[in-house]
């Protein structure tokens, strides 16, 4: 573990690319009004380290060194699709004066920025306030190069690209039955079921989501990915039981994206890696490749993990939701989308739901005042957007342990950034 002093004078040199001329960034130079060209540096500079097993993500059984490099090679566990990055990348400039520290209060304790990395395994962090930065870090020997698992940060980003095909047609109702786009699982569990309850995870199907129970359902769908034959993830769905009516309850449920991958695939007839690049990677600027894993070789893209960047780029898919989801001068989204995918929701039977669609409404006084939301990812994964206060935050966790306790809550700490960064 670093030292506070190591890690301050980590902040430092995080600190410095934003505030002088020339910044010495992966062995090339930067001027500061400049964007980096992940493009133009070549071989990833990750591709030889060793990896652990998909298996041992899930299991928590990789050391934290291991760990570290395992999220940041995860397209090498998996066939993926690549989302080609940008001709045209955005800039993020640096912001007039860096964000050098924050400070804030959980459970009766005094914390700040240092603890945050120290406590969370914080491998790189980066927030954005007006589309400028106002902190870069990376740790643990990454690099502006590294492209990072995202876990359940990828259900968010199959939620948007339900907005964009909804806006284009491709899907008319949210209300429309789930065989409709996918007539395989006509007679399932999922009959009946609605695009709604599956963006908000309340199909009514049976599932049981504990990531390092080998027997659980979530267990089961890893192990048909791992398979890598086509249809296995679908032949688990199908067989699942229902245990409540549609819409009636919340249960988290991996699968349930899996299907909502199937759904978006039937609706827009391509890969939605492909959908992704054309709507809004391309669009919007993102300035290196991503990658997506597939259910199987030239398969379907895991709905609800596998997907990985790098964290500028993670920023800009966070301000491409704060912007409104314009993108190349082009509304992507219908124009309550972003509300609505957002906010807590009600579900019949007027039980209230404190989820989106696959995407996190705020759970403090502050997050809620402002609208603000998140997208998260086990092993301490966050992309966090702020409206009010015009913040991205993103935070990459190297936590060997898929849910790990006795760590700092993230809400709190995104919260004590935006109020730092509200008045400038």
């Amino acid at each position: 573990m670093l030292s506070r002093p190591s890690i301050a004078a980590l902040l430092l040199s995080a600190i410095l690319p934003a505030s002088s001329a020339v910044a010495q960034v992966a062995g090339l130079e930067r001027s500061a009004d400049q964007t980096f060209s992940v493009a133009a540096v070549g071989v990833y500079p990750h591709a030889a380290e060793p990896i652990g097993s998909v298996r041992e993500i899930y299991d928590g059984a990789l050391s934290p060194k291991m760990a570290e490099s395992t999220f940041r090679n995860i397209d090498r566990l998996f066939p993926t699709r690549t989302i080609p990055r940008s001709l045209t990348p955005m800039p993020l400039p640096p912001a007039a004066s860096p964000l050098t520290n924050v400070s804030f209060q959980m459970g009766g304790k005094q914390y700040d920025l240092i603890d945050y990395l120290k406590v969370n395994r914080i491998a790189a962090i980066l927030v954005l306030k007006d589309g400028r930065v106002k902190l870069e870090l990376y740790r643990f020997g990454n690099t502006e190069r590294t492209r990072w698992m995202s876990m359940s940060i990828a259900k968010s980003i199959s939620s948007t690209l339900f907005g964009a095909a909804v806006k284009q047609g491709y899907i008319q109702s949210l209300s429309d039955n789930v065989t409709k786009y996918v007539p395989s699982l006509a007679g399932s569990a999922y009959e009946g079921v609605s695009i709604r309850d599956v963006l908000m995870m309340s199909s009514g199907v049976g599932w049981s989501e504990i990531y390092t129970d080998p027997k659980s359902d979530r267990r089961r769908l890893l192990e048909a990915q791992i398979s890598q034959k086509a249809g296995a993830a679908m032949a688990l769905m199908k067989s699942l039981p229902r245990v409540a009516e549609p819409g009636t309850v919340n249960n988290y449920n991996t699968g349930e994206t899996q299907v909502a991958a199937e759904i978006l695939r039937g609706a827009i007839d391509r890969p939605l890696a492909t959908y992704l690049y054309e709507r809004i990677w391309s669009k919007f600027g993102m300035e290196a490749d991503a990658n997506w894993w597939l259910e199987s070789p030239d398969g379907i893209e895991i709905g609800g993990s596998g997907f990985s960047a790098t964290l500028r780029d993670y920023g800009r898919f966070g301000l491409f939701m704060l912007n409104g989801g314009l993108a190349g001068g082009e509304a992507i989204l219908p124009d309550d989308w972003i509300r609505e995918a957002t906010t807590p929701k009600i579900l019949k039977g007027g039980a209230p739901l404190d989820y989106g669609y696959l995407w996190w409404p705020g759970t403090t006084p502050a997050a809620r005042q402002d609208k603000a939301y998140m997208a998260i990812g086990i092993h301490g994964q966050t992309l966090y957007v702020n409206p009010a206060a015009k913040v991205v935050v993103v935070a990459w966790g190297a936590r060997p342990q898929p849910m790990a306790e006795n760590i700092i809550d993230d809400w709190p700490f995104c919260d004590a950034v935006a109020e730092a960064l509200k008045s400038e």
